[in-house]
Formats: C-alpha cells, structure tokens, sequence
C-alpha cells in the first residue's frame, strides 16, 4: 500500500510518501513540505497547497491519503487554518478518486510510539527508526506527515475489517 500522509497547515504542509503492508519493513518514498508565504492572500495560499498537494499525487500515485483530523485548540484562527489546508488536500484526493482516511494527532502518535501524549520530538524519533533513516526529518511537519502515512499502513487492515463487520451485522440485521 503506498500512503501520502498530509499534515495540513497554511504555512507548513507536511507531505510524505510510505509504502509498505502491516508487519513489514516500511520505506519511504518521498517527504517535503508545501509552504506559502504568511503575507499572501488566503485565496492564493490554498491554491499553493492545492498546486502542491496535486504534484505530490501525480509524482507518487499513492493509493490512499491519510490527513491529520483537525481538532479544537484555543487559537480559533489557527484551527481555521488547518481546516482549510485539510479540505484542500481531501479535495485533490477526492477528485481523483483517492480514498481518504482522516486520523486523530493521538491515534497517530500512539499508533508510532506506543503514546498518544508523544512530544514532536518522539514522533520523529520513532519516524525516523522504523523507515530506517539516517536522521528525523525536517521540519517536524514532515515527520508528522510521515507517521500519518505510517499509522494508515498499520490501522488500515483492522478498521477495514471492522467496517466488514459492522455491514455484515447490519445487513443481517435488515428484514428481507
């Protein structure tokens, strides 16, 4: 399975790229990060992400887009934000028909290190030994995406098989 795991931020949008199947060495494939200028237009930062977004899915093909689920913080504007750089990434990969998988900061921490309270520093620790690299990368938005990617690998499997379970229930469920 070949993951673009997408930490979204207006100025900073982690992208990274890992292939792999759950139980397996993982390798990445690619990790960067989209940036936009702070002063620009909002209109015109989202169309850079979407430019950026949109290169990262014609070079790599993955078959999946994992995106980090925003959650409530204090700072409204930042939330906002994040939001925002979340939808565009959803958007390119839905209009090319790529499924999307949207997973919590705890999920994915406790999915890469074993703790959903992990500090950043953790995070690209635990990134950075199990693909194997020879240092974390850079900034921590790339790490992040990268652990996104690395979390679907490895929950994917398991949630599809719930999915199958609660329609099977469903179904029986169902009067004829």
């Amino acid at each position: 399975m070949r993951v673009l795991g997408v930490d979204p931020g207006l100025t900073r949008c982690g992208v990274g790229v890992v292939e792999g199947v759950a139980g397996r060495p993982l390798t990445m494939i690619g990790v960067g990060v989209v940036r936009t200028p702070v002063d620009a237009e909002l209109g015109n930062r989202l169309v850079a992400i979407e430019r950026g977004i949109e290169e990262w899915l014609d070079e790599h093909r993955p078959e999946v887009v994992a995106v980090e689920r925003v959650f409530s913080q204090h700072n409204v504007s930042t939330v906002m934000g994040t939001a925002q750089a979340s939808a565009v990434a959803m958007l390119c990969a839905a209009r090319r028909g790529i499924p999307v998988a949207l997973h919590t900061p705890s999920e994915v921490k406790a999915a890469v290190t074993g703790s959903g309270r992990a500090d950043k520093a953790q995070v690209g620790a635990m990134v950075t030994r199990l693909l194997r690299l020879a240092a974390p990368p850079k900034p921590a938005d790339a790490a992040d995406a990268l652990a996104l990617a690395i979390c679907h690998i490895w929950r994917a499997p398991a949630q599809n098989r719930l999915q199958q379970a609660v329609a099977l229930h469903a179904s029986k469920g169902r009067p004829s």
